[in-house]
């Protein structure tokens, strides 16, 4: 992508910043609600400073690592081709593209298609699940800034939260439940949302294996250790923006858990941060993007990185994704996580102090946009 050529509008903190906040809230709409409404100017809190909206173009161009993995389920030169390649993707850029990881297309399509059912119904069938307590499985907001002047991204979420690889099913949204050729709702045959879930559940198994062999460990050390045993399903949907100049999507910021899966429509917009540029990661259809977590980069010993991304607003859409963040059960949430021991060595000291998950969770959330990553707080 090309550097923006029009000129930012200086962020504004004359206005009365709650209200605007409050106001916004209190429609339950979203972000659509203001598309809806015809917003032709962004209101004052979701704009950015203008530091935050540079977009260079690269200084040469960077191709995001593909990581083919047929094949994988066998021993043998193959899986070891496999494994080299996560290897150097996680250790290199956090991030790498995934083909022929085994999730069918029309689960994919379907569960696209069930995000954009559920954030383009009537304002009022969204209302009951709209919140901004953190503590619900199953809520829709805006991710409106708990801070006075931080900037609104320009986006809103479906978040379904399943622990220890459970959500009661008759707490997802109807509107995203199975519907067949006549519209009607059937209980009986599997819902976009669970068959989702089921092929990340069995696709993470398969990544904590190549993960664990790609740090030098026994196969089934991540999975013992249960580090990925719940998932947060975030189903994101970015509507046209009238002034995509002067907003973000989804601002700079690194992932707090140990590992992401993202799907993303044919709409782009996903930039990483590698090497100091803003590198676009353009969808291809078919494929799944994998980001190592914050979390994981603490358990590897910086031997795996995480990295910061954002998500550009643009005035064509709307873009729709859905991103399943993977984070302990509910008995590894209470032991204290820090560099695995079997990585560590007079010649690669440990880096990080061990912590409970939570405590890292509530730093990051403390400081708001004034960091992007809570590792440093953590480094011994």
């Amino acid at each position: 992508m090309v550097a923006t050529t029009i000129p930012a509008r200086p962020v504004n903190t004359q206005y009365d910043w709650a209200k605007q906040v409050k106001e916004f809230d209190e429609t339950k709409a979203g972000v659509k609600g203001l598309v809806d409404a015809g917003v032709k100017k962004l209101p004052g809190f979701f704009v950015h400073p203008p530091e935050s909206l540079e977009n260079p173009p690269p200084e040469s161009p960077l191709e995001l690592p593909t990581v083919d993995f047929t094949g994988v389920e066998f021993d043998g030169a193959r899986r070891r081709e496999v494994v080299e390649g996560i290897r150097a993707a996680a250790s290199e850029w956090g991030f790498f593209r995934m083909v022929n990881h085994g999730v069918p297309s029309g689960v994919m399509e379907a569960m696209l298609e069930a995000v954009r059912r559920f954030h383009e119904q009537r304002r009022e069938d969204k209302m009951e699940y709209y919140s901004g307590d953190s503590r619900r499985r199953v809520r829709f907001n805006s991710n409106v800034p708990p801070r006075e002047f931080d900037a609104a991204s320009w986006r809103d979420i479906l978040t379904c939260v399943f622990n220890d690889d459970y959500l009661d099913p008759q707490a997802i949204p109807l509107v995203c439940r199975y519907r067949d050729k006549t519209g009607y709702v059937n209980q009986a045959i599997i819902k976009e949302v669970q068959e989702y879930v089921k092929c990340m559940i069995k696709l993470r198994e398969t990544m904590a294996e190549l993960l664990s062999e790609a740090l030098g460990l026994s196969s089934d050390y991540i999975s013992c250790i249960e580090c990925m045993k719940s998932e947060a399903l975030a189903s994101l949907y970015y509507p046209i923006c009238p002034e995509p100049h002067l907003t973000l999507g989804t601002p700079k910021h690194s992932d707090t858990t140990f590992l992401t899966l993202l799907l993303q429509d044919h709409i782009g917009g996903l930039q990483i941060l590698h090497k100091n540029q803003w590198v676009d990661v353009p969808p291809v259809p078919g494929a799944l993007i994998a980001n190592i977590g914050d979390l994981m980069q603490i358990i590897s010993n910086d031997k795996f990185v995480s990295v910061e991304h954002r998500v550009l607003a643009q005035p064509i859409g709307p873009r729709v994704s859905v991103a399943c963040f993977f984070s302990p059960s509910s008995k590894a949430t209470a032991k204290p996580f820090g560099p695995i021991k079997e990585l560590l060595s007079e010649e690669s000291p440990a880096i990080y102090k061990e912590f409970l998950c939570y405590e890292y969770f509530t730093y990051y959330k403390t400081k708001g946009q004034d960091v992007n990553s809570a590792l440093p707080h953590f480094k011994l």
